[in-house]
């Protein structure tokens, strides 16, 4: 069953890359022309992008070099450490709805200082793939739509990223527990 599914696996992009196009032409569709059209509308919405992303990257980097960010983690680690929540992960926790990049520079941190096997390793490595962020999917992208009138976005992604939060850390303490 498992060399099925690998065999498929291994062919399923070639195949959807192939068919697509060769559906397309014998449809009658310019392949090529509407690619390039494709390419021209992805380019143009990448440029419209580029102001929002600048802003948000500007941002993040104040937020951590003010020092707003160790304030805030030394503010909440008590209180988090008395739940299982180490302080140690604080930081990626504060960071993932803002940057994705930004967080994973702090996962990569902490993985280096406790290593990939440890509890902390383990538990922002869960974090870093159950949740989103957030705020640059609301900047960037409905930024570059036009859309400015967020309604319950925000608090619909952040009750999200709370709860993979908690979710997290129950599950790396259920799977892989504190040593």
């Amino acid at each position: 069953m498992f060399g099925v599914v690998s065999d498929l696996s291994r062919w399923a992009i070639p195949v959807v890359l192939l068919l697509v196009p060769l559906i397309a032409m014998i449809r009658g569709v310019n392949v090529f022309e509407k690619f390039v059209e494709g390419a021209e509308d992805g380019f143009a919405t990448a440029i419209k992008t580029i102001p929002f992303l600048v802003a948000m990257l500007v941002a993040i980097s104040i937020f951590r070099a003010s020092g707003a960010l160790d304030m805030v983690v030394g503010i909440l680690s008590p209180v988090l450490n008395r739940v299982g929540f180490p302080a140690e992960v604080l930081p990626h926790a504060i960071m993932r709805p803002l940057s994705g990049g930004a967080s994973l520079g702090i996962a990569t941190d902490i993985i280096k200082t406790h290593g990939p096997d440890s509890f902390i390793g383990r538990l922002v490595s869960t974090m870093q793939g159950s949740s989103d962020t957030t705020f640059y999917v609301l900047t960037l992208y409905f930024g570059s739509v036009g859309i400015s009138k967020y309604r319950y976005s925000i608090i619909s992604g952040l009750s999200a990223d709370f709860t993979t939060l908690v979710a997290s850390v129950y599950v790396a303490h259920k799977l892989f527990g504190p040593a």
